[in-house]
């Protein structure tokens, strides 16, 4: 039973990581798309992509927490009282992101609408940069189990650093591959063209981060190396050929298949970090069964999970098919 709840912990991590991520990485793009007059254009058309879904996309993270909370309280309890600065950072960076992207639509064009356009952009970059510190120090063993570990040396460390990097530049390849469809979508010849470019450039950026992360890992993290090399070395081979097939579909203009690679390619990548922490929740230090809840409470959790799946899985399902098919906002 515990297994299965953090089996369900993990699906919402990936969902997380794939719809999250692809806001995330329109931020980045956002950001990176220069001043008032030279970024409008793609402005235009993130602001089109996101305003239906962004808000939406967070039911992934509450789902995460509260699973946590609920089916792990002692791994929950060690993890916000260590990694408390990253995880207050990250929430203030949603705060900013959400008040940012909502008063640029209010705002008239001028300065206050450039610095929440700012707000936005900032935010969205370092959302989930600390997001990945936070699991990279979880990955790493740098959580104890009682918690109160340091605050500063759990989530600033090698590896820390490389999941903080890995989750902002896999957030921008996600985003440009669903803006590029988004483009294709709309007939915007330059746009298209522009994100498709984006997405190589962030595509080998994360093969470029990915390689510096063997030796990141092989010295930081032994334990996580050796099972990401073993017992995950199946799914991260198929993360890698997803990737590559992507690129060369992308170059090609098939925007529905790129994105169904660039979604397996990132799945399996997560799955292949889930796969090698097990049966550890904690480092080395701390396995799923001993973390776990009760067995009245698991069962209540399996219960409000299956229910959650079959109300909110489908109303979102919709709520995307409507998005790319340009019949919200």
């Amino acid at each position: 039973m515990s297994t299965l709840i953090a089996a369900i912990l993990f699906i919402g991590v990936i969902a997380y990581a794939l719809f999250g991520g692809a806001d995330y990485g329109a931020g980045f793009w956002d950001l990176t798309a220069g001043g008032p007059e030279r970024g409008r254009h793609t402005r235009e058309l993130i602001n089109l992509s996101l305003s239906p879904v962004w808000e939406a996309n967070h039911t992934w993270l509450i789902f995460c927490l509260v699973t946590l909370w609920t089916g792990f309280p002692q791994a929950f309890a060690a993890i916000t009282t260590t990694l408390y600065i990253p995880l207050g950072l990250a929430a203030l960076g949603i705060v900013t992101r959400g008040a940012g992207f909502a008063f640029r639509h209010a705002l008239p064009e001028g300065r206050a609408e450039q610095l929440t356009g700012t707000a936005f952009a900032c935010s969205s970059v370092l959302t989930p940069f600390f997001f990945g510190t936070v699991a990279g120090g979880i990955a790493s063993g740098r959580v104890p189990t009682d918690g109160h570990g340091d605050p500063l040396s759990s989530w600033v460390n090698p590896t820390s650093i490389l999941g903080g990097v890995l989750a902002v530049v896999v957030c921008a390849y996600l985003a440009a591959v669903f803006l590029t469809g988004q483009a294709q979508r709309r007939e915007d010849e330059p746009l298209e063209k522009a994100f498709r470019d984006r997405a190589f450039a962030a595509a080998v950026a994360a093969g470029l981060a990915a390689v510096a992360g063997v030796f990141v890992l092989h010295s930081d993290a032994p334990r996580l190396f050796h099972q990401l090399a073993t017992v995950g070395a199946p799914l991260l081979a198929v993360s890698v050929l997803c990737g590559l097939t992507a690129l060369l579909l992308l170059r090609r203009g098939h925007t529905v298949l790129v994105r169904g690679m660039a979604v397996i390619a990132i799945t399996t990548v997560v799955a292949g970090w889930g796969v090698a922490q097990y049966p550890y929740l904690l480092g080395t230090h701390l396995v799923i069964q001993q973390a776990a809840a009760p067995s009245a409470t698991l069962w209540v959790l399996v219960v409000i999970s299956c229910v959650a799946a079959a109300l909110i899985a489908p109303s979102l399902l919709v709520l995307y098919v409507l998005q790319l098919r340009q019949k919200l906002g």
